[in-house]
């Protein structure tokens, strides 16, 4: 198998991992809520899910595409995606979540429990990605 179909297989799989794993997380996320009483679509849950979603896509199809020019980058790359989900944090949810005053572990867990399993999933299938033997590149 070449390379490039190595390396599509990688983003077709981690596409289809973000995707579903985002919904199974989701689902379980919203079991939890509501076996403990609490409102399952409050917090813009949905919207955290949909954001950290879009922006783990965004964010690997960026490093897939700059991994041949610029690999020695790709570290402060990836670090700059972090960056800009947190960005998207203090633009679309912060400010809400702080109108009260306080920030309920509900809101705080809406938007970290999506952010952390897409983290996590990105680094997964970069690291593979990363380590395809470079003369197949």
């Amino acid at each position: 198998m070449t390379k490039k179909n190595r390396s599509q297989k990688i983003g077709r799989h981690f596409f289809t991992q973000i995707t579903l794993g985002l919904l199974v997380v989701f689902q379980l996320h919203a079991y939890v809520l509501e076996t403990k009483g609490l409102p399952v679509y409050e917090a813009k849950i949905v919207l955290a899910y949909g954001i950290n979603g879009f922006l783990a896509v965004v964010v690997f199809l960026g490093l897939f595409l700059l991994r041949k020019k610029h690999k020695d980058q790709l570290g402060f790359l990836f670090m700059f995606g972090s960056v800009l989900k947190f960005a998207f944090f203090f633009i679309f949810f912060n400010t809400s979540y702080k109108a009260d005053g306080v920030v309920t572990s509900a809101e705080f867990m809406a938007f970290f429990i999506p952010y952390g399993f897409s983290l996590f999933t990105e680094t997964l299938w970069l690291v593979k990605l990363l380590n395809l033997p470079e003369k197949e590149e």
